[in-house]
């Protein structure tokens, strides 16, 4: 967070963040990671199914953004409903505990295919964890893409 014009703002999560699930399925969330969400008392977090078999990871203010969105969908149309049913009820909120670490629920443990080493990255206004082979294999099939994924991104 920083602060500008006498209020907190959120800046752009960023970073690559090598994790390890405990066998309680704990995940450490990195201190300046946690400022940098858009709470300045954040005590929890929304963990919910992301994409390419990874969690998403918002604050409140994040998870309401992006129910504001969902909701401008249309719900006559199946697809939609169906997203929404499995969004909403894989979600979960999770709260911080004294070591700044938060449970990840079993089953969206499963959904990722998570296993003890993990990667947390910072993605603009939410957090994405990945099981770190399936991090590895994203990167060395889209890695060199960047530049063309940057040249369309521009444009």
């Amino acid at each position: 967070m920083v602060r500008s014009g006498g209020e907190w703002k959120q800046v752009a999560l960023t970073g690559t963040f090598n994790r390890n699930l405990d066998n309680k399925y704990r995940l450490a969330i990195p201190r300046r990671l946690r400022e940098d969400f858009s709470e300045k008392d954040l005590n929890h977090l929304f963990v919910a199914p992301g994409p390419n078999n990874s969690l998403a990871l918002y604050s409140q203010e994040g998870f309401e953004r992006l129910a504001e969105i969902l909701s401008d969908r249309s719900p006559n149309r199946a697809n939609n409903r169906n997203y929404l049913r499995l969004f909403y009820s894989q979600a979960e909120k999770v709260e911080f505990d004294k070591q700044g670490r938060i449970r990840i629920p079993e089953r969206l443990v499963q959904f990722a295919g998570l296993k003890k080493d993990v990667v947390l990255l910072g993605i603009h206004d939410h957090a994405e964890l990945w099981d770190a082979d399936q991090w590895n294999a994203f990167l060395e099939t889209n890695g060199p893409e960047f530049d063309q994924m940057s040249g369309q991104a521009f444009q």
